[in-house]
């Protein structure tokens, strides 16, 4: 059996693409590489590093309530960093975005910058210790 793969993509579910997309778009920094209208819902993707980062929109199932990480299914979606200093960054760009953000909060298995997009989506930029 081969080695365990990486992970291809992730999808997230969000309430209205017309006020997501600009906002990944201004996170990510780069424009969509598909943006496409299936029938059962309509989803826009970013490439981010090797890993596709989609979002969805269901037209006939409206979001009900904002993601809450306390139900079951997805907890955050954390996005790599080589170091803290990197995080540093991180945290001057959502500044200069306007997107609140906990701050650098460092622990023995590493650093995190947690924050939340338009739908209460938890988000993060994580390193590793050291």
């Amino acid at each position: 059996m081969a080695e365990f793969p990486a992970i291809g993509h992730v999808a997230l579910t969000v309430s209205d693409l017309a006020v997501s997309v600009p906002w990944y778009q201004a996170l990510i920094g780069s424009d969509p590489v598909l943006d496409e209208d299936t029938g059962p819902f309509h989803h826009t993707v970013f490439l981010v590093g090797g890993t596709l980062v989609g979002l969805h929109q269901f037209p006939d199932k409206p979001v009900s309530a904002a993601f809450s990480e306390h139900q079951a299914g997805l907890d955050h979606l954390a996005f790599g960093c080589a170091n803290r200093a990197e995080l540093d960054g991180w945290a001057g760009r959502l500044d200069e975005l306007g997107i609140t953000h906990g701050g650098v909060v460092d622990a023995p298995y590493g650093s995190g910058l947690s924050f939340r997009d338009p739908d209460n989506i938890a988000l993060e930029f994580f390193a590793p210790p050291g």
